[in-house]
């Protein structure tokens, strides 16, 4: 037996109950094989918020070389990454899997760009910040939609640890070793990134993995676009490589890097790097942050993205009145007639603005005309969920006559 093994999330597990918690029970069917994680996971690769992550920036913004990481690579890495960690270990691989797939849902247009700029804006009219792990869970549990057998429109409903791997997984640690929590929370009481540990073996496998994906795979594409042509140097040597027999591997870093991760894990130190190894990493990430985050070819982007994202939102919010709003947009479904049919058609999901048994809707209702904060945080969700691609597609309809 591995040694993870007895606290894998199986139905072994004391905490299978609250582990596979689902809102609601699932419709059933006589012929599925599947089990709960992996329907989570079917669920997640069939809605649109997964599908529109083949048009969402990583860290380069829209790259002309095809093989630059966007979104869904990073998550497909990221999945790639946990299933050999967890599968060494003794975890739970289809759990991982889903929460791989899932944890960037609620990343915006952008990347960490679009991010802060939404924060920005929530902060300005809703007091409250936008951060995409939350915007994660709060998609995959009030936004995404899929059609049942019954052809209604409901939200995914997915498990309890998957909806607590999306929300607990921010890659942004520098600790020594992660251990789940104990305590069985409601998920919506999370107040900031990092608060709380995941609460399966497998969340943490996951955060872990991110953070090995983006700060190794970012190396590679910075390396292959040339921002860190006058960096090289510096690069080798923390690497301790030498510059003349041995090029940067990104698969070689990452690999070394997993095993260090599986032969110093346990149940009682909790997955656990070398010191060696948790320096490295750290170094690579203080690099990261230095040449290739706030890198100066970066900042362009960084100001246009600005410029998109509230042009889209201030145009929106001008035509907030109460009960006037649904008037006042369909001013603009001749000038604006994308903007116009894909936002009023976002509205008419989470308003009780018609007969939703008509539309075939059985989702909840999240937003209520007679509340500007709701109508304002609607325009975020929405804003939330387009591509780069569609973003400026937006922009563009809106700036040209």
């Amino acid at each position: 037996m591995k040694k993870f093994t007895p606290h894998a999330a199986t139905p072994a597990n004391k905490n299978w109950k609250n582990i596979t918690q689902r809102k609601t029970p699932l419709y059933s069917r006589n012929n599925d094989i599947r089990d709960d994680f992996q329907r989570d996971y079917t669920r997640i690769i069939h809605c649109n918020a997964y599908r529109r992550l083949k048009h969402k920036t990583q860290v380069f913004f829209s790259p002309e070389n095809d093989h630059i990481c966007t979104r869904i690579e990073h998550v497909t890495h990221v999945e790639s990454i946990s299933y050999t960690i967890a599968k060494y270990l003794g975890l739970n691989t289809e759990l991982t899997k889903a929460i791989s797939v899932a944890h960037d849902l609620g990343h915006s247009p952008f990347g960490h760009a679009g991010e802060k700029i939404l924060s920005e804006i929530s902060m300005r009219d809703l007091g409250t910040p936008f951060w995409h792990e939350q915007n994660g869970l709060n998609f995959v549990d009030n936004i995404e939609l899929l059609e049942d057998n019954n052809k209604y429109m409901q939200n995914l409903n997915l498990t309890y640890a998957v909806r607590d791997g999306i929300i607990s997984h921010c890659g942004e640690i520098d600790e020594n070793y992660i251990k789940p929590r104990n305590e069985f929370i409601d998920l919506n009481n999370y107040t900031y990134p990092n608060q709380y540990s995941p609460y399966t073996w497998e969340g943490c496998v996951v955060k872990i993995s991110d953070k090995i994906s983006y700060i190794c795979r970012d190396i590679e594409d910075a390396i292959t676009l040339g921002i860190l042509d006058e960096h090289l140097d510096e690069l080798y040597t923390l690497l301790d490589i030498d510059s003349n027999t041995e090029p940067i591997n990104n698969t070689i870093i990452i690999n070394n890097l997993i095993s260090d991760l599986c032969e110093n894990s346990s149940p009682e130190k909790g997955l656990h790097f070398s010191e060696k190894s948790l320096n490295l990493m750290n170094k690579i990430k203080e690099f990261n942050y230095k040449n290739i985050y706030k890198s100066d070819r970066i900042e362009p982007s960084n100001r246009f993205f600005n410029l998109v994202i509230n042009e889209i939102y201030n145009l929106l919010k001008s035509t907030y009145d109460g009960q006037n709003t649904l008037k006042n947009l369909n001013t603009l479904k001749n000038t604006y007639p994308k903007l116009y049919e894909s936002f009023t058609s976002f509205m008419y999901n989470y308003y009780d603005f018609k007969n939703r048994d008509a539309l075939h809707l059985k989702n909840k209702v999240l937003f209520s005309i007679e509340n500007p904060s709701d109508f304002y945080k609607s325009i975020i969700y929405y804003i939330a969920g387009m591509t780069d691609n569609f973003a400026i597609e937006i922009y563009n309809e809106i700036i040209h006559f």
